[in-house]
């Protein structure tokens, strides 16, 4: 490969990092009907969406590291569309995650760029263990968020708690939602 090749590639990769840096200052827009101020970040989610997504699987009998990387990517498209928050969502017509994604790592070497389309893919397909952990993750970080946002005072969160609640699949994630449900947030502080 050419000097000028890996040079451009590697600019691809400059670039995506910093349209990713987009995701620590975009907030997730929905938690403002509920009256949050200053909700978390998008990348602060996907944070903890990437290691719930690597806890479950991991119990489930999944790949802890390949649902993780899912969680990584599966809000990465809203540098370009915004966090649409669920009541907007009939009246948006945005692309598929997938051919986001595509636009995002274009230029990108291809075993890069294909790790993230892949991971997007199987994220968007729900089919397999580690998607379906990954996307159980994905709610559990809402219901406990809404947990936390309730317990400093918000009062509006039930129905994120309800509707996170009922879309878990695993039983891991669920009885880890039990429990959130149960203990205070600062309970870790106590052992």
């Amino acid at each position: 490969m050419s000097d000028e090749q890996n040079k451009k590639e590697a600019a691809a990769v400059a670039a995506f990092a910093f349209e990713m840096g987009v995701l620590k200052r975009q907030r997730r827009s929905g938690w403002w009907h509920a009256g949050v101020r200053d909700p978390e970040s998008i990348a602060e989610h996907s944070l903890r969406v990437a290691q719930l997504a690597g806890l479950i699987a991991a119990a489930e009998g999944g790949d802890p590291a390949k649902a993780a990387y899912m969680g990584l990517w599966h809000d990465s498209q809203e540098t370009r569309i915004g966090d649409i928050p669920h009541s907007a969502r009939p009246y948006v017509d945005a692309k598929p995650n997938v051919d986001i994604t595509k636009d995002q790592v274009a230029g990108m070497a291809e075993p890069i760029a294909d790790s993230v389309i892949k991971a997007v893919e199987e994220y968007e397909d729900k089919a397999s263990l580690e998607a379906i952990c990954a996307r159980d993750a994905d709610k559990l970080e809402c219901l406990i968020q809404a947990v936390e946002y309730r317990d400093l005072g918000v009062q509006r969160v039930q129905s994120w708690i309800d509707t996170s609640y009922a879309s878990l699949k695993t039983d891991t994630a669920r009885r880890v939602a039990d429990e959130a449900l149960a203990i205070s947030p600062l309970s870790w502080r106590e052992k």
